[in-house]
C-alpha cells in the first residue's frame, strides 16, 4: 500500500518529463505504453542493487510485453552512470534531484532509523498504462 498522500490506482501521473540515463525521456502523463516506474532510495547500496538486479533480469520479458521499465532515485545522473556500468543493468534510470517527481508521487516521506526520523524515498512501484493512468501502485 502507499502512503496516504501518495498517487493511487486510478488516478493519473502527473504531467512531468523525466530524462533517463540513456538520453530519451518520457512524459509521465502520457508515456505512449505501458511503464513501470520504480522508486528506490540510494544506488548502490544492497536493496536497491539487488531491485535493480531483478528488473535487468526481466528486462526481457517487459520488452516482450511492450512494457517500458524506469528505475527513480534522487541520485544524480553520473551516479546512475556509475551504478549502471558496474552491474550491467538493462533498465534505464531517472534522476529526481530536486524532489519534483517524489513529491508528486509521495514517496518522499519521513522514516525513522533507531530512534531518528529523517525524510527518504519509500521504496514504491507503479504500473502506468499508456494513456497515463496509474494501473497498479505497490509500496514495500
Amino acid at each position: 500500500m502507499i502512503n496516504e498522500g501518495g498517487l493511487k490506482e486510478n488516478d493519473r501521473a502527473p504531467a512531468i518529463t523525466v530524462t533517463l540515463s540513456d538520453g530519451s525521456s518520457i512524459d509521465l502523463s502520457a508515456p505512449g505504453q505501458p511503464l513501470v516506474l520504480y522508486f528506490y532510495p540510494k544506488d548502490d547500496t544492497s536493496g536497491c542493487t539487488r531491485e535493480a538486479q531483478d528488473f535487468t533480469e526481466l528486462a526481457g520479458d517487459f520488452a516482450k510485453a511492450g512494457v517500458k521499465v524506469v528505475g527513480l532515485s534522487r541520485d544524480p545522473i553520473k551516479k546512475h552512470d556509475k551504478f549502471i556500468a558496474k552491474y550491467d543493468l538493462k533498465v534505464p534510470l531517472a534522476s529526481d534531484e530536486d524532489g519534483a517527481i517524489s513529491d508528486a508521487f509521495g514517496t518522499w516521506v519521513e522514516k525513522s532509523m533507531y530512534g531518528r526520523k529523517y525524510m527518504g524515498m519509500e521504496r514504491a512501484t507503479y504500473l502506468i498504462g499508456a494513456d497515463g493512468r496509474i494501473i497498479k501502485a505497490l509500496a514495500s
